[in-house]
């Protein structure tokens, strides 16, 4: 029997692909969970505008995504602290600064995109990798001060 799929399953294909599967499978299994349904030749043109749906989407998402990744790329970030006289920090520096110093900037972003190992605890200049959807991957650099008076 053919059916069209309705999301990835395992072992068996992708979402709107056409498989064909055992009868029982079909009728016991995939299409009353709503996983599958009959491939029908309107249920085919249905499945191939919703993927080319799909993609146009994706594609928009990730032109998006290049954009951002391309004007954050190499920023600056600059952290002004209040430091202790031998040179310490009074608070640690963590992916929370750092984020909210990003949405000044104008840059929107998640908190988890934002890879940092452990949080910084002196001044200078640090790099930080951002990551973002479809395994792109950037780096901008958090430079932490002296709060001035």
């Amino acid at each position: 029997m053919q059916v069209i799929l309705l999301q990835d399953i395992k072992n068996i294909g992708k979402k709107f692909e056409i498989k064909e599967v055992k009868n029982g499978y079909a009728r016991n299994f995939l299409i009353p969970k709503g996983l599958a349904k009959l491939a029908t030749e309107q249920a085919i043109k249905w499945a191939e505008e919703q993927k080319e749906t799909e993609t146009k989407k994706i594609e928009e998402e990730l032109k998006g995504i290049q954009e951002l990744a391309t004007n954050l790329d190499g920023q600056e970030v600059i952290i002004s602290v209040k430091v202790g006289e031998e040179g310490q920090l009074f608070e640690k520096i963590k992916v929370q600064n750092i984020w909210e110093k990003l949405e000044e900037m104008g840059f929107k972003i998640k908190k988890e995109q934002i890879l940092l190992e452990e949080p910084f605890s002196e001044t200078g200049e640090f790099p930080v990798k951002i990551k973002f959807a479809h395994n792109l991957e950037i780096e901008i650099r958090v430079i932490i001060v002296e709060e001035k008076s």
